[in-house]
């Protein structure tokens, strides 16, 4: 068996005594689950540690595996340049991972900007380690290492490049253990470093459940809203590491999860139960796509009026280059989606008063396209969501014009705009207004509100003025907006 063993880890530096000082003892939980770990490898006696950071080095569409004879750092930044870590890399592992991926058409391997400096994603569990095998660590017998990074990727390419991992690991007979390091949410107290959102304690619940059940399934359809609300750092760590288990029957137990500074730290281990690669139910790179679109589906049949209509302006264009006219759908899906005969009147009186909108995409969780007006321009507000649907389709710059095979997945959003007011910044409420901002030679930005990882006034004009181009020191102008979202 190659991978003979799994583990999550959180990579708290104040968890290493240097940088603590004392402050270590609010997370014993966390250290003595860490020593556990260490010790555990030790006895397991790996050739190779894969280890997936989030701080590693990060590419939006690339997932990098580092390469060269080895890499070195300290938590001087942490106030600790002693002690100081040392890895040498699993060359040939790397670039066989490399050219794995090439093969499979999987945007990852070793190209990019390399560095030799170890990060603290990495430093954390290997201080463990490192320990269990000896204080003049790296011992002789420790292992090489393989450091991989995360990426704005899918669930299913981490979940792939773990399954490369598999691959490769038996491919060189690497007897290898994987270590997926991240912390989970980092909002799960008023006084901690990022606040509070009740997303956090709902995200952590979750979290714990899929890791302790080895619910490698439940982890890849995480909705990423909630992991975005939730401020956390290493769900695709934890995608990735599930992957290096892939059809692999596992027994996973959690061993600590704590967070008393309001991040949660949660350790995890995953044990093979059988032969490697033969538990066809365990096929998840198979079940992601059949599950996904089953929660589409869902998506797509709990959808109301407003979404449905923007459906179908947006279906017949991409599909068939067609502008249809509300009067098309309408009649169709007030009766679908209406409800009561009350509901269904207030639906087609607001439809037909003058509105302005923005229509929002997502595909799996994931922005997909988002246009919209902050007054109205159509005669009404369903010939607005047709014409900002199309759009948000085919005209966002950010983004490629959606295909025809990409409809099914792709989810809506109708945000109604109330007419914008002028305001200071201390009118603002992020979780309420939306902001536009604006100079007096025409440069613009728009935020909408309640986005998730937007949580101050700050951030939210900050984002705003630089989608406007509007930089330090200049002066503009604020305005506040409130929206009616429809899902």
């Amino acid at each position: 068996m190659a991978i003979v063993a799994a583990y999550t880890v959180p990579h708290p530096p104040l968890a290493v005594p240097q940088v603590g000082r004392g402050r270590e003892e609010g997370i014993a939980s966390t250290l003595a689950a860490f020593r556990q770990v260490g010790r555990e490898i030790l006895e397991l006696a790996p050739d190779t540690l894969v280890i997936s950071s989030p701080h590693a080095p990060l590419y939006r569409d690339y997932l990098q595996v580092s390469s060269g004879k080895g890499a070195r750092g300290s938590f001087a930044r942490f106030g600790a340049p002693r002690p100081a870590y040392e890895v040498a890399y699993d060359e040939p592992f790397a670039k066989a991972l490399d050219r794995a991926c090439r093969e499979e058409g999987l945007d990852g391997g070793t190209a990019g900007r390399q560095t030799a400096e170890l990060d603290h994603g990495v430093m954390v569990p290997l201080h463990f380690i490192q320990e269990a095998y000896g204080e003049a660590a790296p011992a002789p017998d420790f292992p090489t290492v393989v450091r991989i990074g995360l990426s704005g990727l899918t669930p299913l390419e981490h979940y792939r490049m773990g399954m490369l991992v598999q691959r490769v690991a038996a491919e060189l007979g690497r007897r290898t253990v994987y270590v997926a390091s991240g912390d989970c949410s980092h909002k799960l107290a008023e006084d901690g470093p990022y606040g509070f959102s009740p997303q956090g304690p709902e995200f952590e619940e979750a979290l714990e459940g899929w890791l302790a059940r080895a619910d490698f399934l439940g982890l890849l359809t995480c909705d990423p809203d909630l992991a975005e609300r939730a401020a956390e750092c290493g769900l695709r760590s934890f995608q990735m590491m599930a992957g290096a288990l892939d059809r692999t029957a596992v027994e996973g137990e959690v061993l600590s999860h704590e967070g008393p500074f309001g991040v949660g730290y949660l350790v995890s281990r995953f044990t093979p139960q059988g032969e490697e690669g033969a538990d066809a139910s365990r096929a998840f790179d198979v079940e992601l796509p059949r599950a996904q679109a089953l929660l589409d589906l869902k998506a797509r049949e709990e959808e109301g009026l407003l979404c449905s209509l923007a459906r179908a302006s947006m279906t017949a264009y991409v599909r068939e280059g067609r502008r249809i006219e509300p009067g098309e759908a309408l009649p169709g899906l007030l009766e679908r989606k209406g409800g009561d005969a009350e509901e269904r009147e207030g639906l087609a009186a607001l439809l037909a008063a003058p509105a302005a909108c923005f229509v929002s995409l997502k595909r799996h969780g994931e922005l997909r396209g988002c246009i919209g007006t902050l007054a109205p321009a159509r005669a009404d507000l369903a010939h607005e969501i047709c014409a900002n649907a199309i759009s948000a389709a085919t005209a966002d710059p950010r983004f490629p014009r959606v295909r025809p095979s990409e409809l099914p997945e792709l989810a809506l959003d109708v945000d109604v705009l109330s007419r914008p007011e002028h305001c200071e910044l201390g009118d603002l409420d992020p979780a309420r207004y939306g902001v536009i901002v604006s100079t007096g030679d025409g440069r613009r930005g728009v935020l909408l509100p309640d986005l998730a990882g937007v949580d101050t006034v700050e951030e939210q004009v900050d984002i705003a003025c630089r989608k406007a181009g509007i930089y330090d020191g200049e002066t503009f102008s604020v305005e506040r907006f409130t929206v009616e979202r429809h899902l």
